[in-house]
């Protein structure tokens, strides 16, 4: 079983997508949001693993909607427009469904959504499942070159779709993993969730600087710059007793 949440601006919309999915018993619609803030308000307490969102709404887009979540559920977008689909899977969308919304395409998109937690299970059963410690171990291949890397020597992961990019050296591969799989593996005092793209070693900072909208802004010894949100930034004071 699923939880869903369906947020659109159109009531209309909401029900007829409420009834088609009434011939999908694995998904739950757990609730419904209005608009974006009401939708950040209800992903907040709800946890729902999958959102059906609208593009175009009355205060933010679905888009902007995404950019504020710190981890990103499941998403398929609904709308009536079909210009922004290659954008929509710039964000990682399991499907792009335009209204009116057919019986087929959502049963479609909702067997991705199977298809996508199977490989993501067959990820969590690989050998990154054992990492414990900075001292451990990863095993990273890159087409025909392959690592074996250990954690402390990683800078940062960095969200990539259903991948993450291991930042090490001058070294930067793919590995199939997502960033909330690793998140639960790796040891929140070494590595920390800046936000909802990059995981950092926090061993690895050279340099903080304050941010606007109250961020902080992390430069890492290879360099790169990654901004911690408002919200992992109070987080990461209390942590570093800044």
């Amino acid at each position: 079983m699923k939880k869903a949440l369906i947020i659109d601006d159109e009531r209309l919309a909401r029900s007829e997508l409420k009834k088609l999915l009434a011939d999908h018993p694995e998904i739950v619609v757990v609730g419904e949001a209005v608009n974006a803030k009401d939708g950040l308000e209800k992903i907040e307490t709800l946890h729902p693993d999958l959102l059906f969102l609208d593009i175009q709404m009355p205060d933010k887009t679905g888009f902007e909607l995404l950019t504020e979540l710190e981890r990103t559920p499941h998403v398929i977008f609904t709308t009536a427009y079909d210009e922004y689909a290659l954008k929509a899977f710039e964000y990682n969308a399991l499907d792009y469904l335009l209204k009116p919304i057919e019986p087929k395409r959502l049963a479609d998109a909702i067997h991705k959504l199977q298809q996508q937690e199977e490989k993501e299970r067959q990820a969590e059963a690989g050998p990154i499942r054992t990492i414990l410690s900075e001292n451990d171990q990863v095993f990273v291949k890159d087409g025909d070159r392959c690592w074996f890397v250990k954690l402390q020597e990683i800078r940062l992961f960095e969200s990539v779709g259903n991948y993450a990019r291991v930042y090490f050296e001058a070294n930067k591969p793919l590995i199939l993993k997502s960033l909330n799989a690793l998140e639960e593996r790796l040891d929140e005092r070494t590595f920390f969730r800046a936000n909802r793209k990059h995981i950092v070693n926090l061993r690895m900072i050279e340099k903080i600087d304050t941010y606007f909208n109250g961020g902080l802004l992390l430069e890492m010894r290879g360099g790169e710059k990654i901004e911690v949100s408002r919200r992992q930034a109070v987080k990461f004071k209390e942590m570093m007793s800044l």
